[in-house]
């Protein structure tokens, strides 16, 4: 899902085509809101993968409630290229860049909310994580998610403020959980690092 989501991004950015007075050079250059929409959702998306990914080597059974809340969280990142090519469209025009941007980060808001409440609700009282987690990690790991779904929420918010302010807020998001894991024990890291 996440590799297919990763894909469409780039399908979203056509090769320009050149007329007799112009240059191919300036044609690319036209294209940077595509190529600014393609890192950006690129970013975001390999993070995702990643968290997805690292917090599934810690749950150790499912259920149908966890695999309903995990649909409707790759539901959203399937639908990633949409807004990632509505705001390359439209990041220039100043009449509607408040909309793109607001799509924009208010999927990643909704992203962001499904991925913490997968997480909650296998984390909560070890519902489905390995009981081998150390509570200090479990307990780091459940903050950071929380926070991100408040600052994905507050990006939203910013983007009728300040689009520009709003899109840097979600680069910030996509480094911080790009780091590792905050705290946890030792035996906690290299569970967490096992395949």
């Amino acid at each position: 899902m996440f590799a297919i989501a990763i894909t469409l991004l780039i399908i979203e950015i056509g090769v320009p085509h050149v007329g007799e007075l112009g240059s191919l050079f300036g044609e690319l250059l036209h294209l940077w809101p595509s190529y600014l929409g393609y890192a950006i959702s690129f970013l975001v998306i390999g993070t995702v993968w990643a968290n997805h990914h690292n917090r599934f080597r810690l749950i150790s059974c499912s259920d149908h409630i966890l695999l309903f809340v995990n649909i409707l969280f790759l539901m959203c990142v399937a639908f990633l290229p949409f807004p990632t090519a509505l705001l390359a469209e439209y990041i220039r025009d100043e009449a509607h860049r408040t909309t793109a941007v607001a799509v924009y980060s208010g999927t990643l808001a909704v992203t962001a909310v499904f991925f913490t409440l997968l997480w909650l609700y296998a984390a909560a009282n070890y519902r489905l994580i390995d009981q081998s987690v150390d509570p200090v990690l479990l307990r780091a790991m459940t903050r950071r998610y929380v926070l991100g779904m408040l600052l994905y929420i507050v990006a939203f918010a910013l983007a009728f403020v300040s689009p520009a302010a709003s899109l840097v807020l979600i680069v910030i998001l996509a480094l911080i959980f790009v780091l590792p894991e905050p705290n946890g024990s030792n035996s906690a890291r290299q569970h967490f690092f096992e395949g």
